[in-house]
């Protein structure tokens, strides 16, 4: 729907202006529940940074069970809707997400082995010299960088040594332009950071799609899906957690 100014001359596009693509249709998820979850989400650890990698954070065992729903919910997909191939980010969390779920699945329902490989370009956002750091705890230890984060946005925020939420987009924008070529008319699976499944959808929505800076972060474990319509891919399910019990849609 467009904003008329017939006065000025012009209209205003509010929504964007998608490319033709030409993968057959996309699922993206956020891996399960890890180790840092449960470190940023709890008030006696979020005010000091966590130990270890970023790439090498582990999943929890409650992490680990919601892996076997996602791999129900892969099983349960038809044949026209099952993916054929599924890349994934190279960070431990989600390879070990995509493992268990795949694992899961073909014990609940036989199917021919799903192609998979990684790529770096869906790794999570770099946080630079904050790696590991719960938003207070950036507070505590930087305030200047807390206080230019919300002064700016966090969608253009970018941490030192690190990268903002726009960066991500850009590398996952050559990404897709990149599987669009390579996987054409295929169904592909992503399995990966809240990041990069809000960049795929900013990028999906189009030429000049609002930036996605109000949406909330997209659950642990959650599926989201971009259907082919005539040549282009749109979004039909967004951060669902349907497969998941009431209890387990937390983290």
């Amino acid at each position: 729907m467009a904003v008329e100014r017939g006065d000025r001359g012009w209209v205003q596009v509010p929504d964007g202006l998608p490319r033709p693509r030409a993968l057959g249709g996309l699922w993206a998820i956020r891996h399960a529940q890890s180790e840092a979850n449960v470190w940023y989400a709890d008030p006696a650890t979020q005010t000091r940074p966590m130990r270890g990698t970023d790439a090498g954070m582990d999943l929890t065992e409650y992490g680990r069970t919601q892996c076997q729903r996602l791999g129900g919910w892969l099983a349960g997909l038809s044949s026209s809707q099952r993916p054929g191939l599924v890349v994934c980010s190279p960070y431990l969390r989600t390879r070990l997400t995509w493992a268990l779920m795949a694992d899961a699945a073909v014990r609940e329902r036989r199917f021919p082995p799903i192609r998979t490989l990684v790529d770096e370009r869906l790794r999570d956002r770099e946080m630079g010299v904050f790696e590991l750091h719960p938003y207070r705890a950036i507070r505590r230890r930087a305030p200047e960088e807390a206080s230019r984060r919300e002064q700016v946005g966090n969608w253009v925020y970018r941490p030192p040594g690190g990268e903002s939420l726009a960066d991500v987009a850009v590398r996952v924008r050559g990404f897709l332009d990149e599987l669009d070529a390579v996987a054409a008319g295929e169904q592909v699976l992503l399995v990966t950071h809240d990041a990069v499944v809000v960049s795929v959808r900013y990028i999906l929505d189009g030429l000049g799609a609002p930036v996605p800076d109000s949406l909330e972060p997209v659950p642990n474990a959650s599926v989201s899906q971009w259907r082919r319509e005539g040549d282009r891919l749109a979004l039909r399910v967004w951060g669902s957690v349907d497969h998941l019990t009431v209890g387990e849609r937390d983290g």
